[in-house]
Order: structure tokens, then C-alpha cells, then sequence
């Protein structure tokens, strides 16, 4: 399955740190609680004693991008670049997400180019906004329009392309059971998106191919 991302969401939808209402851990701890004994199983005995307290835990580091703000993370730049102005390609980005509508994982790579309009970013800063927006709740068609989004709006290059390769535990786990399937998504802004030849230059680095 592919698709390409057409529509980009508006930008305070990507560019700033999202507002939460987030419920206090007590809260937490017992709604936990609660789906555990759901499932059928004992809370009391050993093995699921401290879960509650073990997913509060992993939950805060798996969603730590809705406390991050990717704009921020491309505020620095570098213009001594002696004059380069071609692609700038960040590629198999490894990242781990979960799906909006079911809360299992999604997990793959993601390939972020953009073309320089006199200045650069840190090449780690673009893995850390794949990762600001991994680590919210996902689709992978708005995590690839965020990612384009905020490079093109900040950065303002020439034009950004952006390619995710992904497994859907919610296709693998459950419902039609497809394990190593894999979804593809891209998206193009300004040079990639008006020149057909740059979007085949931009996939040709990625698979290692040359025309």
C-alpha cells in the first residue's frame, strides 16, 4: 500500500507544542487498573502488582513528543556551506509510533530531503522532529505531512520531500492479521513537488539507484 500526501494540515497543528489535559497519575494508575482486570487477569498477583506503575512509566517516554516542539528543534541553521544547495537526504530514520485508532505500534523508517535555500539544519535535528511526532498518537499519512510541513515552513528550502516506510501492529495483531506488510506514504513541496525529476532523484538515493 502507498499513498502520497496531497493536503498538508494547518500549521499550528505542527508547528507548536500541542495543549493537553492530561488527568493526574492517580487517574492513570487506576484506569490501568481497570483494562487489566478487563482482560480477565488477576491485578493482584505478582507478575501484574507494579504494571500499572510500569506503563505510566513507558507511556511518558513513548509520548514525550506531545511536550516537544519540532519548530524549536530547526531554530539553529549554518549558511558557511560553501555554496551547496543540492539535496540534503536523511535517510532510514528508524522511529516507532502508535496508531490513533487502536493504540498498538507502528513501526519503520522514514526519509526526510530537502533542498537548501542558503542555509542547513543539523542533520540530527531531523531525526529528532520524525521523532517529536512519532512519539504522539498517529496516522501515518499526517506524521508524513507534519514532518514536510514543519521543515518547509521553518527551514523555507527550495522544497522538501518526505518518504515513511511502515508495519502496523493493527494490521499484524488484529482485524485482517497481514504481519510484514508494509505501508508507504510520501509527500513534496516546492522543486520536488513542480519537477517529477527531482521526486525520481529523491527515490533513486533512497533505494541507492542512479539514473
Amino acid at each position: 500500500m502507498d499513498a502520497v500526501i496531497k493536503t498538508f494540515p494547518p500549521a499550528a497543528g505542527y508547528l507548536n507544542k500541542p495543549k493537553t489535559d492530561r488527568p493526574s497519575e492517580a487517574e492513570v494508575l487506576k484506569a490501568v487498573e481497570t483494562l487489566l482486570r478487563w482482560t480477565g487477569d488477576d491485578i493482584h498477583r505478582e507478575g501484574l502488582r507494579d504494571t500499572p506503575k510500569r506503563i505510566v512509566k513507558a507511556y511518558r517516554e513513548m509520548f514525550d513528543g506531545y511536550d516537544k516542539c519540532p519548530a524549536e528543534e530547526l531554530g539553529r541553521t549554518f549558511e558557511e556551506v560553501a555554496g551547496y544547495d543540492d539535496i540534503v537526504l536523511v535517510k532510514d530514520i528508524d522511529f516507532h509510533s502508535h496508531c490513533e485508532h487502536h493504540m498498538v505500534p507502528i513501526i519503520g523508517k522514514a526519509h526526510v530531503a530537502y533542498l537548501p535555500d542558503g542555509k542547513v539544519v543539523g542533520l540530527s535535528k531531523i531525526a529528532r522532529v520524525v521523532d517529536i511526532f512519532a512519539h504522539r498518537l498517529q496516522t501515518q499519512e499526517a506524521m508524513t505531512a507534519q514532518i514536510a510541513g514543519v521543515i518547509q515552513d521553518v527551514l523555507n528550502p527550495r522544497g522538501v520531500a518526505v518518504m515513511i516506510e511502515a508495519e502496523h501492529m493493527c494490521m499484524a495483531m488484529r482485524g485482517i492479521r497481514k504481519p510484514g506488510t508494509t505501508t508507504l506514504t510520501s509527500t513534496f513541496t516546492g522543486a520536488f513537488k513542480d519537477r517529477p525529476e527531482e521526486q525520481l532523484r529523491f527515490i533513486g538515493m533512497i533505494r541507492g539507484t542512479r539514473d
